[in-house]
């Protein structure tokens, strides 16, 4: 047997403020998506904010359903817009952020598995890094890549 470690990587900011302009204006725009989202039953809203290699910022909410699961997280709405309206353009940065009834989550909201699986494969298919970064009031955590949010992504399939 030999022991293996997978490690991860990431920055984490106190604030807002330390982030670049641009990283900035995006985490602004998670918040801003907040409003689209459609939770009368978790009361958790979750914004996303997507932005592409053009400059383009694609905002997602998350949509909830009495008929649970057939609702969607935020991220994936961001993403999935942009693969239908944008196909040939690659997706650089994706910011997410939760509220729990209104106020913005301490810790940042971490994605669900689904949701790291179908950023795994854009970034694949891309062929270029997806930066994540996750919004809390108390932290943010910058990633540079998904693979350090699912060390272990799914890609057996050719794409």
């Amino acid at each position: 047997m030999i022991e293996k470690k997978i490690t991860i990587c990431y920055e984490e900011f106190a604030s807002v403020e330390e982030m670049l302009l641009q990283d900035q204006k995006l985490v602004a725009a998670a918040l801003e998506a907040q409003k689209g989202s459609y939770s009368p039953y978790s009361r958790f809203q979750v914004g996303a904010a997507l932005l592409l290699e053009d400059g383009t910022v694609i905002m997602g909410a998350n949509q909830e359903n009495i008929a649970y699961p057939s609702g969607l997280c935020a991220e994936r709405v961001a993403m999935f817009a942009a693969g239908a309206n944008y196909p040939d353009v690659a997706m650089d940065t994706l910011v997410i952020a939760g509220s729990d009834h209104g106020v913005l989550c301490e810790a940042p909201a971490s994605p669900c598995g689904a949701c790291r699986q179908v950023m795994a494969e854009y970034q694949k298919k891309q062929k270029k890094p997806l930066k994540v970064i996750l919004v809390g009031s108390k932290c943010i955590r910058k990633f540079a890549c998904v693979d350090d949010l699912l060390p272990l992504i799914f890609d057996s399939l050719k794409v």
